[in-house]
């Protein structure tokens, strides 16, 4: 790709027109990242200033226990090995406790478990409610909640609202991996496909319970299933304008059938991605640079792809450390101001909808 094409790319994105499949093609194919990271910087630019979130939150992964067995996983187990666990609900409420005094989100999703009735998950989430008024529980994947309607006899609606009654605020985005009938086949044939996880997060959206949006990459998708998977979620929110973020997620090949096959893409392919999402994904208000995943170093330099959030201070999270992240356990409030500060941008904490509670200048 010729420089000057990022140029007519960029008379678009200054016009606020919606790039085309072949100017997505040609910015993966680009070799001018500079280019590239200008482009995604005039859209965050445009919609945060020079603003980058985080949230002060707790990662909860209740169970690896799981009966999907995706075989990009490293994270579930069957039930016999030493290290499966399940949390109870008093572990997973003295979990929450141990956090210091402001924390505003706790995140939660879980394996597909064999056993656990639906009732589990309903106590689960009336209990935090109920000890932590005023942290917002974002739990659940789609594929989660598909779950519990096949364990419950519920419809999806029903489930939806049930979770909400018991205290449900808002849902992450996972389980969407790439939205390609192919590589569901062969990696993930018991999850939900893409017009299961479209329909449970415009319901959600319809009950008032805001989302968020995933793609896994880096495994064997295609950039044409990338940029499909893009397109597919700018089309959900035009016609339900209720996702909050967008996260890629770069696939860890450690402790899975992978390990060995191929490498993690390196820091140049996840940027690209990252810039595209933000170019493509213009009716997002967020895109997350997501330090677990990316390390805090590779979130730095996507402020400057593009991103305005790099997620918040976690806590334990279990699945991908599991696949082998190398990102600390959990990062200090201090460490997410000067990351963030230290990349030239100014650092607000928001809470998990996005209000702005403070700003660090």
């Amino acid at each position: 790709m010729k420089k000057n094409d990022l140029g007519l790319i960029e008379e678009k994105i200054n016009h606020k027109e919606t790039i085309d499949v072949e100017d997505a093609r040609a910015i993966l194919k680009s070799n001018d990242l500079i280019g590239i990271a200008m482009l995604a910087r005039k859209i965050k630019l445009r919609k945060t200033q020079d603003k980058i979130y985080f949230v002060f939150n707790k990662h909860i992964n209740y169970s690896n226990l799981c009966i999907s067995k995706c075989k990009f996983c490293a994270f579930y187990r069957n039930g016999n090995e030493p290290d499966a666990y399940t949390m109870s609900i008093e572990n997973i409420i003295d979990e929450i406790a141990k956090m210091p005094k402001g924390i505003r989100e706790v995140h939660i999703v879980g394996g597909l478990h064999p056993n656990l009735q639906f009732s589990y998950y309903v106590d689960m989430i009336s209990s935090i409610k109920k000890h932590f008024p005023t942290i917002n529980i974002k739990a659940f994947t789609a594929a989660e909640i598909d779950h519990f309607s096949k364990i419950s006899g519920l419809d999806y609606e029903s489930v939806l609202k049930t979770l909400k009654e018991a205290g449900l605020d808002s849902m992450p985005g996972g389980g969407a991996e790439v939205f390609s009938e192919r590589v569901r086949k062969k990696l993930y044939p018991n999850k939900i496909p893409y017009e299961k996880w479209a329909q449970i997060h415009i319901l959600a959206h319809d009950m008032g319970i805001p989302t968020n949006a995933t793609l896994l990459f880096g495994h064997i998708e295609t950039d044409d299933e990338i940029i499909d998977h893009l397109f597919k979620l700018r089309h959900l929110q035009e016609i339900s304008p209720k996702f909050l973020c967008f996260i890629p997620l770069s696939f860890h090949p450690q402790n899975t059938i992978f390990e060995g096959r191929i490498t993690k893409v390196d820091a140049v392919r996840e940027l690209k991605v990252l810039s595209l999402s933000r170019i493509i994904l213009d009716n997002f208000p967020h895109i997350k640079a997501y330090w677990v995943m990316l390390s805090p170093k590779v979130s730095q330099i996507g402020m400057h792809f593009g991103a305005d959030d790099i997620d918040g201070t976690i806590g334990q999270e279990r699945v991908t450390h599991a696949a082998g992240a190398k990102s600390p356990i959990g990062l200090a409030k201090e460490k997410m101001v000067n990351t963030i500060k230290n990349a030239g941008f100014t650092p607000v904490e928001r809470d998990a909808l996005y209000n702005e509670l403070e700003i660090y200048n």
